[in-house]
Parts: C-alpha cells; sequence; structure tokens
C-alpha cells in the first residue's frame, strides 16, 4: 500500500523526483502563513480620534480570524477571499493615553504610546507642504515644539491610477527634531488646537506642491458627474499622445493620482476633519473650481463615512505685482468660487488671507497666522469654544442711492478697522458699460459702506480687492479681513477654461 504522496516503487522515475521532494518537504514542513499586516496609518505613537467608531484594517490569509485589543474592548474579524480585513472599534470618549493596540491572528502585533485625540488632514499644494523649516522664525519654532502629545505622520507624494493599500510613513511624536521637515500651517494648526483644548493631536500630512484639485478626486466619481467631461476628455487624448512621459503620467495634475497614490492609503482612518491650501493650480479654470472643489470635498466625505466631517481651506493670498487700476483676475475668480463653496455644502469655512501674502513669492512665509486663521473655525465651529471669531467679513447684499451703491456685510466682529489710513480701500464701481474705475468708500455709522466714483454716474456693480495683488484694507475689530467680492456676474475671463 502505498501513501498518498509516493506511487508504488516500480512506477517510481527520475522525472518524478523532484515533485516527490516538494511533497516529502511538505510533509515535514508546518503549514505556511502569512502574518497578519496593517496598512501604516497604525503605528507606535498613533493617535486615534476621540468619539468615534474607529476602523481598524489590514491583510492576513483568507479566513484567518484577526483579534483587536485596545483597553478593555476586543473585537474580531475574518479575513475575505483576498485577505481583507477590520474591525470597528468601540467610541472612545476620555482624551489621553498612552494605550497599546494589539492585533492577534496567526501571529500578534502591537502598537505602542497610542492616544485618544483630535485627528485631522492636512492636504493640498505646496502651501500647505510648506515646510516649519522654511517659515518664518524657524529656528525658535523648532526650539519651541516640545509636544509629545502632538503627533504627526506624512505620506510620500506617489501619483498612479492604481489604488494603493498602504504607504511608507509612521508617526511621530513632536519634537525641535521631527517638527522641521514637516507641514507648517499643518503644525501651527495642531498646536493651536492643542493648546487650546489641552487635548492629544494627531495631524496626517499629505499635500503635494503643484498639484491640481482633480488629481485628489477619486476618476470614477469625476465621470460619474457630467460637468467634468471636458476636463476627462482632455485628459484621455493626453494619455494617448504621452504615454511615455512618465513625468506627466505620474504627476500631480493627471485625475486620481493622487487620490489614488496618497489619499486612498489613509481614507477611513478616523478623523475629526481637514484643512486645505489649494487653488493656485486652478486659477486657470476658476470657474471650473465652482464645481470641482465641493464637488471633491462631497466624494472624500462619501467616501470616509464619517459624514459632513468638517472641512476649513485657506483662500488664495495675494500675489504678484500690485496694480493701480482695476483689471480683469483669474485669482481673483479663484477666489470667488473658494468662497462660493461655503454656501454650497455644510460644515465648510474659509481662512482669508488677502493680506499675508508676498507679490514676489507665491510662497509666502508667514504661516503661522494662516494656521491661526484656520484654527479659529476649528475652534468656533467645531469644538463650540464661545467668544472666537472665525468668519471674515463677507458681502451681504447692495442698494443703489443715486449715484452711490450702499453695501451691507455680515460677520462684521466689533466694526470696522480700516488698516493704516482711516479711509476704505481697495473699492471700485462700474456703469452699464461694465468698465470698473477706481472708487471712493465711505463708513456709514450704521456699518454699511458707500462706494461712488467721479464719472460714474449710474453705477450698476461694485468690487473689493478684485485683483492678484490689491491694494486693500479693511478689517473687522477681530482682525479678520474682509472677504474680497464683487456684485455682478458678468463673465470671467475663466468662465469658458475647462
Amino acid at each position: 500500500m502505498s501513501s498518498g504522496c509516493f506511487p508504488p516503487r516500480s512506477r517510481l522515475t527520475p522525472l518524478m523526483a523532484l515533485p516527490l521532494l516538494l511533497c516529502f518537504w511538505a510533509l515535514l514542513s508546518p503549514t505556511a502563513s502569512a502574518d497578519v499586516a496593517l496598512n501604516n496609518m497604525f503605528g507606535d505613537h498613533m493617535v486615534l480620534q476621540q468619539g468615534i467608531r474607529n476602523r481598524v484594517w489590514g491583510k492576513a490569509d483568507p479566513g484567518e480570524k484577526v483579534t483587536v485589543t485596545l483597553a478593555n474592548q476586543t473585537h474580531s474579524a475574518t479575513a475575505d477571499a483576498d485577505g481583507h480585513w477590520e474591525v470597528m472599534l468601540d467610541a472612545v470618549q476620555e482624551y489621553g493615553g498612552p494605550w497599546s493596540l494589539t492585533i492577534k491572528g496567526n501571529n500578534t502585533v502591537t502598537f505602542n504610546d497610542v492616544l485618544i485625540g483630535e485627528v485631522w488632514v492636512c492636504a493640498g499644494q505646496s502651501n500647505m507642504q510648506w515646510s516649519v523649516n522654511a517659515s518664518n522664525d524657524a529656528d525658535l519654532e523648532r526650539a519651541a515644539a516640545h509636544f509629545p502629545e502632538i503627533r504627526l505622520i506624512s505620506v510620500p507624494q506617489v501619483g498612479t491610477q492604481e489604488p494603493q493599500w498602504n504607504f511608507n510613513g509612521s508617526w511621530k511624536a513632536c519634537s525641535p527634531e521631527t517638527v522641521g521637515n514637516f507641514s507648517a500651517v499643518g503644525y501651527f494648526f495642531g498646536r493651536q488646537l492643542h493648546q487650546t483644548l489641552g487635548v492629544p493631536v494627531g495631524l496626517i500630512n499629505n499635500a503635494w506642491g503643484g498639484s491640481a484639485a482633480e488629481a485628489w478626486v477619486n476618476r470614477e466619481k469625476l465621470a460619474e458627474d457630467g460637468r467634468f467631461e471636458k476636463l476627462l476628455a482632455r485628459w484621455e487624448q493626453t494619455e494617448k499622445e504621452k504615454a511615455d512621459d512618465k513625468g506627466l503620467m505620474n504627476g500631480n495634475h493627471r485625475p486620481a493620482n493622487i487620490y489614488n497614490g496618497v489619499l486612498k492609503p489613509s481614507i477611513g482612518y478616523g478623523i475629526r476633519g481637514a484643512i486645505w491650501y489649494q487653488g493656485e493650480s486652478n486659477a486657470g479654470r476658476a470657474y471650473q473650481y465652482r464645481d470641482l472643489f465641493p464637488y471633491m470635498i462631497k466624494t472624500w466625505r462619501e467616501e470616509w463615512g464619517l459624514g459632513d466631517f468638517p472641512f476649513y481651506w485657506v483662500q488664495l493670498a495675494d500675489f504678484r505685482d500690485e496694480k493701480a487700476e482695476p483689471a480683469e483676475s483669474d485669482w481673483a475668480e479663484l477666489r470667488e468660487a473658494q468662497t462660493m463653496t461655503m454656501d454650497a455644502l455644510p460644515a465648510t469655512g474659509e481662512a482669508v488671507i488677502i493680506d499675508i501674502g508676498e507679490g514676489k513669492d507665491i510662497h509666502p512665509k508667514n504661516k503661522q497666522d494662516v494656521a491661526k486663521r484656520l484654527a479659529r473655525w476649528a475652534l468656533a465651529e467645531t469644538y463650540a469654544v464661545g467668544g472666537i471669531p472665525c468668519h471674515s467679513p463677507r458681502y451681504a447684499s447692495m442698494e443703489k442711492d443715486g449715484s452711490k451703491i450702499i453695501l451691507s456685510f455680515d460677520h462684521v466682529d466689533g466694526g470696522w478697522r480700516p488698516f493704516d489710513v482711516p479711509r476704505p480701500i481697495g473699492f471700485t464701481i462700474a456703469g452699464a458699460d461694465k468698465v470698473f474705475v477706481n472708487a471712493t468708500a465711505t463708513i456709514r455709522e450704521d456699518g454699511r459702506i458707500e462706494v461712488s466714483a467721479d464719472g460714474v454716474n449710474d453705477p450698476v456693480a461694485v468690487r473689493y480687492a478684485w485683483a492678484d495683488n490689491p491694494v486693500c484694507n479693511m478689517f473687522d475689530g477681530a482682525g479678520l479681513p474682509l472677504t474680497p467680492f464683487r456684485t455682478d456676474d458678468f463673465p470671467g475671463v475663466t468662465v469658458n477654461n475647462h
């Protein structure tokens, strides 16, 4: 009688030697198995989001049972046919730690120094990527960065059409040694939250300099929405003509490249919200951005599965040469598209920084004040900290009074405080000919602003700070600048750009 591995001796031939040896080895060896593996969002020094059910996911052998333990809670899952598994931790209401997170399957993985706190995604292009090392007072900022309960993780820049499961990165506690290369806006924002709320903060930096908004969106989602047909058609043609251009194909403008390579590995990780600084690369298509930007936010929220999580962004700063005479501006139109997104979606807010830019540098170094204006939104709206204004003043309505236009505004906290000189600067006015000229503006006792100009006897529209780099000076008593605006809807210079 023969075993299941070995044939009778009379049948044995040299050609059968190798498979027989393998069969014999299998009898002697233990069953091979794959180790439980986790996405690198999970690791030592990580921060889990307080107050929500946190998702933990990874890979294992198909059918393998995986058990996850945090403090006094334990959850199990079975890996599916592709080896994927996930569990949902119960919400933890108490901030702090440190805890250990243990994942056990065929092997055991333990992550230590895990905190429960507030987690924020820091995304966008170069002004979000801009590091602490390259910002104002970098030496002082590094020297003061002793915040062990602020945790930092950065996702490398990978551009691809293939959704990535993981990335090369790990959490680090904030210190003078670790903070320098991290996003300056992200760090200063997180530091303000940490100091104000007194809780741990986790920051996920996935910014990519020069990136276009469409690169951050799931391509299937873009294709489902008819508003972006021309954008995708242009790229489909480019992909046919320049398929060998690896820089372009793997770059930061191709639709979904950043979504797949940078964002996808972190989607589903427990977060409180996101901050965003981007728009320069889309300024030439500002009208398209009116649809694209809110659509991006909507799709992120859908895929994260956390509802309408807070999403706050930075409006484009002032940049390029100042011009004395009114002119059309794609950057002004992009700022307008950003502002319009607050009306399109809930739980959104805009940090206006028309006063913080540098005409000579698209990367202004004052990232501290940018972050503070973002933090105002989070503290006031997300965390309900009282007494913190966050809305920049914003145009509300107009009425015509002879040769004058009277403007009303919302969110003027503490009244008007024009900067440097007492009279308002930065207003232009036009008649039916749509030719704008510099205007005289006066603040009325009721807080409204009246605008007029010699030669414009029948005005129809007013604009404020409508330029790449406008000369303007209107702030409220809280120190927040008036949001650039126009009262007209005349077709802009980017209206037909797709």
